[in-house]
């Protein structure tokens, strides 16, 4: 799972490891992290009324964020009383198969994946329960929420999901480097391709399936 911020230019991909995702796993610093993400940089006070928390309490998170590199202070801006942060540039890829199954950072590895996509529904069913009353028609023609099923083995998904990654990655770099145009907005990009679990005995086409009852 990779949650990503940037402006443009290189795009260097995280592996957090285990300390960084234990240090991670907080509500609180999770929902930071999506708020710069979605908002740009941020003070603790701002933070505080996004998150309906109090200053003191997002300063703290940021303190620990930063001491593990997922925020970084503005140069240039701020004050010693008032200071602003923005995210690291780039992707986190925080999850992989050892974080989520080794016994030290498996809790902190659901912790921090289920946040993160409560944060992705929550935006999500904003834009389909309220997109039509709070925007105009330019918007919500630019928008698109699509889904599709297929049967794939492994190999398939990985070779879908990897050229799409590259896509995906390549037109939004290009993006980002045309700079903040007029009317901008802050908008949110999904993209998922995973296996189905708990698949039913019935599924697939009639002629594998007859040929899994015959290969037993």
């Amino acid at each position: 799972m990779d949650n990503t911020s940037g402006t443009g230019g290189s795009y260097p991909i995280r592996q957090v490891d285990t300390v960084s995702l234990k240090a991670l796993a907080h509500p609180v610093r999770v929902k930071i992290l999506e708020m710069l993400s979605r908002y740009g940089a941020q003070t603790a006070s701002s933070l505080g009324e996004l998150l309906n928390e109090s200053s003191g309490s997002t300063s703290y998170h940021l303190r620990q964020l930063a001491k593990h590199d997922f925020v970084r202070e503005v140069e240039g801006e701020g004050t010693a009383r008032e200071r602003w942060w923005e995210r690291q540039p780039g992707a986190l890829q925080i999850t992989s198969r050892e974080l989520a199954t080794s016994p030290a950072t498996e809790e902190a590895s659901r912790l921090v994946t289920r946040e993160f996509e409560h944060g992705r529904q929550a935006a999500l069913a904003g834009f389909m329960t309220h997109g039509a009353d709070d925007l105009d028609a330019e918007w919500l023609n630019a928008a698109s929420i699509v889904t599709s099923n297929a049967r794939m083995n492994a190999e398939q998904l990985g070779r879908y999901a990897r050229a799409m990654e590259a896509h995906a990655l390549s037109l939004l770099q290009e993006i980002r480097a045309e700079g903040e145009q007029e009317g901008a907005r802050p908008v949110q990009l999904h993209f998922n391709a995973f296996p189905i679990l708990g698949v039913p005995a019935s599924t697939g086409s009639p002629r594998t399936r007859k040929k899994t009852v015959h290969g037993k």
